[in-house]
């Protein structure tokens, strides 16, 4: 509401991003990934979802009472009442008090077990009766038209909007529960309508797989414009009276869009997938990124192919049979080393990915930590079977072996001046171990 930040879920976090200087805020306590996030019209609160339970991330409350994923969230205009919508596995919409921090009423989210709730939103009347503690559903009627609902956006208390998998727009009466018109009649949006946006100048934007779309009511000679984004748009925020929107997508993008032009722009971007390890490059399930360290921002992106000159091309992969979890360079960078859930320790060509040796790392679980020496002689690992292993670079041959943890070991390093080494596990424990072949002084 203050027009200066810019708020996403990452992961588990919440992120508060300033438009001005580009500053960022996290905001920790989530144990799982953030499904959904919404703010207060007053901004006085945020509140985040997840799949296991929701919570405001000040904290000024956690609140559990849903079984699995929280499908959707909205606070009431005047910042006393949260709405919270349970997803497939749950199938219940409830009402929590801000001020009590508990649920005052609840109903199932649908007349059909078969159906599941998709998403929330409120209205200045909300169809509760709080003090006897019941929620009154009314159905709207729409005749013969049957469609499954994907989003709902309410600009004011005379209509509100749906967004169908059908691919076109339900305009519905919020009073009279009748449906008004649905829209457009023949060139639909394709992939379906995944979020919508209704500007006060009655425009909509809506965003239909990887396009958005922006639908001018009020013009009969340019009526509909649109731009295709990398992803699937999931989200659609607007900036004071619609002049700047942003767009988020599955591909982990925000682009920033104007209303004049609308010519897009990326301001962040991320992996959308799980990151097993680091190391130059790294990368993800579909993309490889370079980042600057000093100021955290991206310098690069490899996606499928490069678009742009590059000092190096490589036609080969490296492909084996297991879940990497761990990659190392070499220090003189002509080799590099691999494990996973296979248990083994593959040794690889950097020139054309050709693979030149394997090792049994593992008599049993993965091998989840590697590091090299920084001399390049020697190299840990650590893994499912709580063990930390020092072998012989060279050689390949098991050298020392440490008893410590009572979990599976999760990462390994060796220190800069190779005199001691550092592990991590999942039994919260992270011991520091002396190195068996430091450095000559």
């Amino acid at each position: 509401p203050d027009r200066e930040h810019l708020i996403y879920p990452l992961g588990c976090t919440v992120i508060l991003k300033s438009l001005k200087d580009g500053k960022q805020e996290f905001l920790h306590g989530h144990t799982n990934n953030v499904s959904c996030v919404t703010v207060s019209k007053s901004g006085r609160y945020i509140a985040s979802g997840q799949v296991t339970f929701m919570g405001f991330k000040a904290i000024h409350a956690r609140l559990q009472l849903h079984k699995a994923k929280v499908e959707g969230l909205a606070f009431s205009p005047n910042d006393k009442y949260l709405v919270s919508l349970g997803g497939q596995d749950d199938g219940s919409i409830e009402v929590w008090n801000l001020e009590s921090k508990e649920a005052i009423c609840g109903s199932p989210a649908t007349a059909s077990p078969s159906s599941t709730p998709t998403t929330a939103t409120t209205s200045s009347s909300p169809p509760a009766n709080l003090p006897n503690r019941k929620i009154r559903p009314t159905e709207c009627q729409t005749g013969q038209l049957k469609r499954i609902v994907n989003c709902i956006e309410i600009p004011d208390d005379l209509f509100f909007y749906c967004g169908t998998t059908s691919g076109d727009i339900l305009k519905v009466n919020l009073k009279a529960r009748l449906l008004n018109s649905c829209r457009p009649r023949k060139q639909k949006f394709s992939k379906g309508v995944n979020t919508l946006k209704v500007l006060k100048s009655g425009d909509i934007l809506v965003g239909s797989g990887d396009v958005l779309n922006v639908v001018f009511c009020h013009s009969s000679s340019n009526p509909h414009r649109k731009v295709e984004l990398e992803g699937g748009l999931t989200s659609i925020a607007v900036r004071g009276e619609g002049h700047q929107f942003f767009a988020g997508t599955e591909a982990a993008q925000i682009y920033s869009l104007g209303y004049t032009d609308i010519k897009e722009e990326l301001i962040a971007t991320s992996h959308n997938s799980a990151v097993n390890d680091v190391a130059f490059p790294f990368c993800s399930q579909d993309d490889i990124r370079v980042w600057h360290a000093e100021t955290s921002k991206e310098l690069c992106k490899q996606a499928r192919t490069h678009t742009d000159t590059m000092r190096f091309v490589r036609n080969q992969m490296v492909l084996a049979n297991t879940l990497f979890s761990s990659v190392c360079y070499h220090p003189e960078e002509y080799e590099i080393i691999t494990s996973g859930t296979d248990r083994k320790i593959g040794y690889w060509e950097v020139y054309d990915g050709s693979a030149i040796r394997e090792l049994e790392g593992s008599l049993s679980g993965a091998i989840n930590g590697m590091h090299i020496s920084q001399d390049g002689q020697h190299l840990v690992t650590g893994g499912d079977e709580k063990l930390v292993k020092v072998w012989d670079y060279s050689e390949g041959e098991l050298t020392q072996v440490g008893v410590g943890h009572s979990g599976s070991i999760t990462s390994i390093k060796i220190s800069a001046n190779n005199r001691s080494m550092v592990s991590t596990s999942v039994d919260g424990a992270v011991l520091r171990w002396r190195y068996p072949h430091p450095s000559s002084p």
